[in-house]
């Protein structure tokens, strides 16, 4: 098969063999060339429009798992060590309740007071209308709820300690305070002030109350104190002198026998002597003085009796 073709300005005519191994060859080259071409253009297309592959598409799922996961668990530990702290809160709590519970109970007692007002094993009533603007306890305020309880608790607890020292100082003062009668038996004798001296019947000033009882009955001191003397003393025979702070001082002369030294501590009752007649004595009894800043003052308004 040939193709002619006329040159439109020389007129002149040429012919191409369409069978000629050259043309045919070329045609290939040619429809090689567009089919290439359009394929690789189709890949391109394709590959720009195709969506993504399952395999990385999983991967990066199993990623994003991964790391959530993570998180999740650090969320965790950071819950479990605010509640591991507010356990341990809580326990120091605790022990600081029982603490004042067992320190109330003890004021209680030392106080003298009614257990059914002070009752520290029941927990305190408590009640009011019910509000409806309440909202639920959050982890922060909760532990805002904890540290002021603590502090009411650490208030509580310093408030208590200064009650307790002002009872123990209370009870101090009453047991160094002299009150009451040094000897069970017996009766008053003579009393405070100005009588008939017993040895010359001349007016004298008596300083202080005797107590007459039988021999070898015992004494005992009206408050607690440090021995200052025991020993013989001119016109006062065996004595003992007892101070007791506060510039109080108490005197148990012409004793029998003494049971305490100089410098014994002595408890409020404790005996200290035995009545005799030693010294300026008509007879066994026991001759009890009390001093204010070093002065005799009249017994009576410490033992609680009248004339």
């Amino acid at each position: 098969m040939n193709v002619i073709f006329v040159g439109r300005k020389t007129g002149q005519v040429k012919q191409l063999d369409l069978h000629h191994p050259l043309v045919v060859a070329a045609a290939l080259a040619l429809v090689v060339g567009i089919v290439g071409g359009a394929f690789s253009i189709g890949v391109g297309l394709g590959s720009r429009h195709r969506g993504p592959n399952p395999l990385d598409q999983l991967g990066s799922w199993s990623a994003d798992l991964l790391h959530q996961k993570a998180q999740i668990e650090d969320v965790r530990h950071a819950l479990q060590e605010k509640v591991n702290a507010l356990a341990m809160r809580v326990g120091q709590m605790n022990a600081n309740v029982i603490r004042l519970d067992a320190l109330g109970k003890r004021l209680t007692r030392m106080a003298n007071l009614n257990d059914g007002e002070f009752d520290f094993g029941n927990p305190p009533a408590l009640g009011g209308a019910e509000t409806a603007d309440g909202q639920p306890a959050q982890i922060p305020n909760l532990t805002a709820m904890v540290d002021d309880l603590q502090n009411q608790l650490s208030s509580r607890e310093q408030q208590l300690g200064v009650l307790e020292n002002l009872i123990l100082t209370r009870e101090l003062n009453k047991q160094v305070y002299p009150e009451g009668r040094p000897v069970e038996q017996g009766f008053i004798s003579s009393y405070f002030g100005g009588r008939a001296d017993p040895f010359t019947g001349y007016s004298a000033i008596h300083k202080g109350i005797d107590f007459a009882a039988p021999e070898g009955t015992k004494v005992s001191s009206v408050a607690a104190g440090l021995v200052t003397f025991a020993g013989e003393r001119p016109g006062f025979g065996q004595m003992v002198e007892i101070n007791h702070g506060n510039g109080l001082a108490t005197r148990y002369c012409h004793s029998e026998k003494l049971l305490v030294k100089q410098g014994d501590m002595v408890r409020k009752g404790q005996d200290v002597a035995l009545i005799g007649s030693t010294g300026r004595s008509t007879g066994p009894h026991l001759h009890f003085e009390v001093l204010k800043n070093g002065q005799q003052v009249d017994p009576l308004r410490f033992i609680g009796e009248e004339r």
